[in-house]
């Protein structure tokens, strides 16, 4: 079915949509099959608060091989002064099948871990006592992305590095910046425009790792053998927020999985992919 791309203004009627709040749908593909859809909300709407949700679900043939959906939230202290971000909690919340699991994570705003449990289907809720090395001075995923969405605003390089606790153990996520680039719309993503194109890496910091790579470590070292990291391009679309992924590439050993950008909002601007 053909699909066409439409970008409108927000009516002055409607319900104005809270300032610096970008909201985002994707799509991914492998294969050339729809097999995941996606969406992110990043908050800066609330004067020293920041808040970020992704979530994620199987769809099609992989949602009837392999039913996952997904949930991660972020909320936190948004330093205006000094452009920092601070988680207060992290939580997770993931299905498998009919099986549900909860992670929250806990920390004081002076940056220190405070807490962690874990909430298993039908089991008592669990409160381990992690090793202080794999959580001192560590963040969460999203909010270390949010780090180099928000350099990218102000006109930095899309290179970082954040430690991440993930319950088990510690590693680094690393942000290299490659190339600047202008993309063009197409019937699968909605965005036309100059994007900063990145890779991103996993590097074990601490803990109990697996002698071979499983899950995100494995997807990553197959990218390595074909010549290149998991890769971002990252875009700001909204004049005072943050850039956002604006498409997602991973080279696996099953072939090329795309993720594209097939909706947008920020309050004044929609983009959206429109069947004709």
């Amino acid at each position: 079915m053909p699909v066409i791309i439409v970008s409108f203004a927000v009516s002055s009627q409607a319900a104005p949509a809270p300032k610096n709040l970008q909201q985002m749908t994707y799509d991914v593909y492998a294969g050339g099959f729809h097999v995941v859809k996606a969406n992110l909300d990043v908050d800066l709407s609330k004067k020293g608060r920041y808040e970020l949700e992704l979530g994620a679900q199987t769809r099609g043939f992989l949602g009837k091989l392999a039913p996952w959906k997904g949930t991660f939230e972020t909320n936190g202290w948004n330093n205006e002064k000094t452009g920092t971000s601070r988680p207060e909690m992290h939580r997770s919340i993931t299905t498998w099948r009919d099986e549900e699991e909860t992670k929250t994570y806990l920390y004081n705003k002076d940056g220190t871990f405070k807490d962690y449990t874990i909430k298993e289907h039908d089991k008592p809720l669990q409160k381990p006592d992690p090793d202080k090395a794999l959580t001192e001075n560590s963040t969460d995923a999203l909010t270390g992305t949010l780090a180099v969405m928000k350099a990218l605003a102000k006109g930095e390089g899309c290179t970082g590095t954040s430690e991440v606790f993930d319950g088990k153990r510690r590693y680094k996520m690393i942000f290299k910046e490659q190339e600047r680039v202008e993309l063009k719309a197409s019937r699968y993503n909605v965005y036309e425009g100059p994007a900063v194109q990145c890779t991103v890496e996993v590097e074990p910091a601490g803990g109990k790792w697996h002698k071979k790579p499983r899950g995100w470590m494995s997807i990553q070292e197959q990218g390595r053998e074909r010549g290149t990291m998991p890769t971002v391009w990252m875009a700001q679309m909204s004049k005072n927020g943050p850039a956002v992924p604006v498409k997602i590439r991973v080279k696996t050993e099953f072939g090329v999985l795309f993720m594209h950008l097939t909706g947008y909002q920020n309050g004044q601007t929609r983009l959206a992919l429109k069947d004709d």
